[in-house]
């Protein structure tokens, strides 16, 4: 069995891929999206995700595997467009999305090692409905921190709920690369 990091970045390596061509394809027309409008975007794939897991059955030809990667992209994007600020029409050059992609990467990997360590890879017993329920969580959790202006009193902010839901994308696509889901 390969270790945590290598499949990790196996995982958000597929994803990234995935990314790149889309940008090529479609230039980087998400520096529109609000903050919101990513939150919404992740919901109805994590949503999505939920309902087939409940109804075992889908009509759309994208599987859950390709929802959790939709997922991930997103909350990265959610990440760049904090970094960046002022969402706007503005097309940024393929190498300079790569880098701006790849530094939030490095945030979330750098995360769920400090949190590997201390919760043991516990994330290797959970379920994939625990995946999609606590992506759902965070979501609404992001909806509130907007309703309150950004703030919170003592609790993670929008970044950190961010990082959550692509470490548990992550982890979902790696269960589900070992056939576990």
């Amino acid at each position: 069995m390969l270790d945590t990091n290598t499949q990790y970045h196996q995982a958000v390596t597929s994803c990234k891929e995935i990314f790149i061509k889309k940008t090529k394809d479609y230039g980087t027309a998400w520096r529109v999206l609000r903050t919101i409008s990513v939150v919404d975007q992740i919901f109805i794939k994590a949503l999505r995700i939920r309902t087939i897991q409940e109804l075992k059955t889908q009509k759309v030809g994208d599987d859950i595997r390709s929802e959790f990667i939709g997922i991930l992209n997103y909350a990265i994007i959610g990440l760049m467009q904090l970094e960046l600020g002022n969402s706007t029409v503005e097309e940024l050059a393929v190498d300079q999305t790569e880098a701006l992609y790849q530094k939030q990467v490095q945030f979330a990997l750098d995360t769920m090692q400090s949190k590997n360590h201390d919760y043991g890879e516990a994330w290797r017993e959970m379920s994939q409905e625990s995946f999609a329920d606590l992506i759902l969580v965070k979501l609404l959790r992001i909806k509130q921190i907007l309703q309150n202006d950004g703030k919170t009193l003592i609790s993670e902010g929008i970044d950190a709920n961010y990082v959550d839901i692509i470490n548990y994308a992550a982890f979902a696509l790696i269960l589900i690369q070992e056939g576990k889901h």
